[in-house]
């Protein structure tokens, strides 16, 4: 009995990018027809589709779908969140480790879902720097926090497998509002818990 796996893409979308695939395998110069290549076009559409499905994903309401009221303000961290994405320069992933902090206001959310609001952003083109400030915002939208951090550590391919061919090279970004921003003792202590062990 053969095997077949069900998923869901738009079928528009799909044929498109089929074709944008057998043109684009063509002018690199391999013959789109043989038997290694034939679903290749299929496979490279619907990854592109998972790769990019955050841009039909709202953030903020992830957020707000696990708001809880709280009468607490101590510092919530999610750290080594990992995350995959696609540079929008070279359509090469990069990946690495998201570190989320936010000192609650009245409200906090499901733990969870932070690493949900990594994903959304993640799941587009992107630039690492933009994607950091993109989680904060999202954050700071929904439960107006008394303060939030965002750190990223991420490799680029388009550093390690082309262009200068760094293969050891990590790019670290950082956001900071509120209490980690204006408070440099509150901001130690979360750089300094992510880059600590439990163990």
């Amino acid at each position: 009995m053969a095997y077949h796996k069900k998923e869901y893409y738009d079928e528009d979308v799909t044929e498109g990018m089929m074709a944008a695939y057998r043109n684009i395998i063509g002018l690199a110069g391999d013959d789109v027809s043989r038997e290694g290549l034939a679903k290749t076009p299929e496979r490279a559409a619907k990854a592109m589709q998972f790769n990019t499905q955050g841009y039909s994903q709202d953030a903020v309401a992830i957020l707000n779908s696990a708001r809880f009221r709280e009468d607490v303000s101590e510092m919530v961290i999610v750290k080594d969140i990992e995350l995959y994405s696609m540079c929008e320069h070279h359509l090469h992933p990069f990946y690495g480790k998201a570190h989320i902090a936010y000192i609650p206001n009245g409200y906090i959310t499901g733990l969870s879902k932070l690493a949900r609001v990594v994903d959304v952003y993640a799941r587009r083109l992107q630039v690492q720097e933009r994607l950091t400030t993109q989680i904060l915002g999202a954050i700071k939208e929904s439960l107006n926090p008394l303060g939030v951090a965002v750190v990223i550590e991420a490799k680029h391919l388009c550093m390690m497998m082309r262009g200068v061919q760094k293969q050891n090279s990590v790019t670290t970004t950082s956001a900071f509002d509120g209490e980690f921003l204006d408070n440099h003792i509150t901001r130690n202590e979360f750089l300094k818990l992510i880059g600590s062990s439990l163990s």
